[in-house]
């Protein structure tokens, strides 16, 4: 099991609305059978009481955002961990996906979702 350390990518994240700028969720991230999986363990204020994954297009179609699991088979790639992929539970749609600790600061998290060549970077910050 790996360690959990300041450079660790492992426990709590707050997840920020790129639009908003407010924080949406917590998810965790924990690691299985060598890569690293996430989960959304709270929705912070959200606009229904329980909502679903409406817009999922697999397994996940129908089911609590709450407990959803959004990042699926990272593998350690260097000092990030990567060839995953990330749901956006809003559009149901899946992303290859990196992530890696900032060096600069340990407790924010750099979040990236791709399409072909195109990308898009968030920033997690740690809550724990």
């Amino acid at each position: 099991m790996l360690a959990v350390s300041a450079q660790s990518v492992l426990g709590k994240w707050k997840t920020i609305d790129d639009k908003t700028g407010k924080a949406r969720s917590i998810v965790s991230i924990y690691e299985e059978r060598g890569k690293l999986f996430g989960n959304i363990t709270e929705l912070v204020d959200p606009d229904e009481p329980n909502p679903v994954c409406e817009e999922c297009t697999d397994e996940r179609k129908g089911q609590p955002i709450i407990g959803l699991q959004i990042i699926r088979d990272l593998v350690r790639d260097g000092k990030a961990y990567a060839n995953g992929k990330i749901l956006d539970p809003e559009n149901g749609k899946e992303y290859k996906c990196k992530i890696w600790v900032d060096p600069e600061d340990a407790d924010k998290l750099n979040v990236r979702g791709y399409i072909a060549f195109l990308y898009r970077t968030q920033v997690w910050h740690r809550t724990e």
